[in-house]
């Protein structure tokens, strides 16, 4: 069995402490105060060039490293047998599925991102606060970066990301039929279209700390957070147990 080792956030957590603060002023004005979190991940979409704009109910959050919990594209056909149920335990949608730029499905995020402030980083040169507003009553949110960041500040250019739907109502949108030699993605690149999808892009943004009145959202029960220093950053098994779950999967 060969494992796939890989650098997406390797350095995510390299990210200096002061560069995050327990606590900043906020563009509406006053001290928020924020509490580290261990890594979370945003699904964002948007004008890369914009601080703010409208549409955050379609963003959404992975509370979990998605990248070890992955599956390869050429373990589709295993993935399948295995009713769709991924060995971290996720399951596979057909009609709504996530490839990253390794070309490993990954699961969905959760949506809609819940409101609140979150600090944010495309462990670049840009650490801000992101705030994402209450929906109004039609529905749509808001959000926006504070000191004047851009949304392409703040995005991490390593991790690619994108959601793959149906075209038609066929069933012909399949991870069998990506090109697995169109992967690995170079960092800021386009994920690749897959014959009988639409594609959508996302941009991936780092949460290292939430502000404490509200933001981001509590692992799921029983299960736990990758240690942050190896957020996203291959996709190994983490510990025996998840290393026992890959070899019973992969194998035979």
């Amino acid at each position: 069995m060969v494992l796939i080792s890989r650098v997406c956030l390797a350095t995510v957590l390299f990210v200096m402490p002061a560069a995050w603060g327990p606590s900043v002023h906020a563009a509406g004005g006053g001290l928020v105060k924020f509490k580290r979190i261990p890594t979370q991940f945003i699904a964002a979409l948007g004008d890369p060039g914009a601080s703010s704009g409208s549409g955050a109910q379609l963003w959404g959050l992975w509370p979990l490293d998605p990248g070890p919990r992955g599956v390869r594209l050429s373990r589709f056909e295993k993935l399948e047998e295995a009713g769709g149920v991924a060995p971290s335990h996720w399951k596979f949608d057909p009609a709504d599925w996530w490839l990253e730029e390794h070309g490993l499905i990954m699961e969905q995020p959760e949506f809609p991102l819940p409101p609140g402030k979150y600090r944010v980083t495309g462990n670049r040169e840009v650490t801000t606060v992101l705030t994402i507003h209450p929906a109004d009553k039609d529905g749509h949110a808001r959000w926006e970066l504070d000191d004047h960041a851009t949304l392409h500040d703040v995005t991490h250019l390593a991790c690619r990301s994108a959601r793959y739907t149906p075209a038609a109502g066929d069933g012909s949108c399949s991870p069998s039929n990506a090109r697995q030699t169109a992967f690995p993605v170079p960092p800021g690149g386009v994920m690749p279209p897959v014959v009988g999808c639409n594609k959508q892009d996302y941009a991936v943004l780092i949460v290292i700390a939430v502000a404490v009145e509200g933001g981001g959202r509590q692992k799921k029960t029983g299960e736990l957070p990758l240690p942050p220093s190896r957020a996203w950053d291959s996709a190994r098994p983490s510990g025996r147990a998840r290393l026992s779950r890959f070899i019973a999967f992969y194998s035979g």
